[in-house]
């Protein structure tokens, strides 16, 4: 496969397009990609808070951050499940980041049951993306960055075309 020597169980399944790797491959590269997903998170919520802009691009470099992750921790192996995960990272990553920002807002307020908004405001952050849409060009710029970066991480992390030929037979000299 790929110019290397295969087992023949190997190269059956990647024939049939089978992802190949380890058992943990998946988990190991869900993994990455949550730990991509929060640093990425954390970074943009911060920045956010320090200066106020809202830069949609985040979501373009947050979806390959989080793709270059899964793919790192997976050791290249990819498919349908990797894809969804990885978009599904990016989607959350990006809109979660609103909840910082909007915690670092409620600070002023004074005595507030952060136990009774927890929930809301966790339902609040998924939504942000559809609901920034108030606001037309601003909110359907960065809902279309937001997809392009899902877009991004979703084909990073797709399963890998192996070149399979063979099976040759041995030569004992």
């Amino acid at each position: 496969m790929n110019a290397k020597l295969a087992c023949a169980k190997c190269g059956v399944a990647a024939r049939s397009g089978h992802a190949l790797g380890s058992p943990t491959a998946y988990g190991e590269g869900l993994l990455y990609g949550i730990f991509a997903a929060v640093v990425s998170m954390a970074v943009y919520a911060g920045f956010t808070i320090v200066t106020h802009f809202y830069l949609g691009y985040v979501g373009i470099a947050v979806g390959w951050l989080i793709g270059g992750a899964m793919m790192k921790g997976s050791t290249g192996v990819g498919g349908p499940r990797f894809q969804f995960a990885a978009a599904v990272h990016t989607y959350a990553s990006v809109s979660l980041a609103a909840i910082p920002i909007r915690v670092v807002a409620f600070l002023g307020i004074g005595d507030m049951n952060w136990s009774r908004e927890i929930a809301p405001l966790a339902l609040w952050g998924l939504a942000s993306p559809l609901l920034s849409l108030q606001y037309p060009v601003f909110g359907f710029v960065g809902l279309i960055l937001l997809i392009a970066g899902m877009r991004i991480a979703w084909r990073m992390t797709a399963a890998r075309r192996l070149a399979v030929d063979g099976p040759h037979t041995v030569v004992v000299a």
